[in-house]
């Protein structure tokens, strides 16, 4: 249990480290639609109090503010909480507050919340057994999580295996595309749940070129910086060679443009 224990440390500071590298706000300013759609699928109610976890630059925390909620959202990158208190602070929006916290070890009471959500951040938490229970423990009885995650079949999750084979994740981690299969939220939050919808959506890529696309998200989007950073030349060019022709066959532009769908699962469960 104890090394068991170290590991997850190591992997929740490596976690930390990839996702304050490059500046994953400019990557999902255009995952907001995501976040909207995820608030309206609750739905969430004026007067309740919401929790966004690893709320990144704060989309979700800012759309469920807009539904007259009262919104923390929480992230262990300090950089993107500063962009999501900028953001807030632009659109005058009052009753969202942002703090430094872990997806496993969330700083709140026990049922601080009516409703706790995410997009996609939750998916990298080292254990996902203890992000799921620290999920249900800060929600309310009856009340809901929601969370947007991308699947295992869809483009994207086939983008994070692409990171895993040039980058492998610490011995023992869990595949982050599991979080969009849903017999696996089944089995993490079955015990507590009253009920569970699912949705299958598209989350639509565009970009100049597929070339652009590549160069975008290797200089903002962490995992991508990371894994570049760590390979030599011949493998840096190999991982480009083939993630660029991921995006070429999903590519359905019919022009040199991208717009490829990426499908993602949008879970929500309510509690006994």
């Amino acid at each position: 249990m104890g090394n068991r224990s170290i590991q997850l440390s190591t992997a929740r500071d490596l976690s930390q480290s990839t996702w304050a590298a490059g500046d994953f706000s400019l990557v999902a300013a255009s995952n907001q639609i995501v976040s909207e759609l995820l608030c309206e699928a609750i739905p969430l109610r004026a007067g309740q109090r919401v929790l966004d976890v690893a709320t990144g630059s704060g989309n979700t925390a800012l759309a469920a503010t807009r539904r007259a909620t009262e919104v923390v959202g929480v992230d262990f990158v300090p950089a993107l909480l500063d962009r999501a208190r900028e953001r807030a602070h632009a659109e005058r929006a009052r009753k969202v507050t942002f703090e430094e916290g872990d997806t496993e070890n969330l700083p709140f009471p026990d049922a601080s919340f009516d409703v706790v959500l995410s997009t996609y951040g939750h998916m990298f938490a080292p254990d996902p057994a203890r992000a799921a229970q620290e999920m249900i423990r800060v929600c309310r009885p009856g009340g809901h999580i929601g969370f947007a995650a991308w699947t295992p079949q869809g483009l994207f999750g086939k983008v994070f295996d692409l990171h895993d084979k040039y980058n492998p994740p610490p011995e023992g981690s869990s595949p982050v595309t599991r979080w969009g299969d849903e017999e696996f939220v089944r089995e993490r939050f079955g015990s507590a749940a009253q009920s569970f919808r699912f949705e299958r959506r598209d989350r639509i890529f565009r970009a100049l070129s597929v070339e652009q696309w590549f160069g975008f998200i290797s200089q903002y989007l962490g995992p991508t910086v990371v894994t570049m950073e760590r390979l030599d030349e011949p493998k840096r060019q190999a991982f480009k060679r083939e993630m660029i022709g991921l995006m070429e066959g999903a590519n359905q532009s019919g022009d040199e443009t991208l717009f490829a769908p990426a499908e993602y699962l949008e879970a929500v469960i309510k509690l006994r």
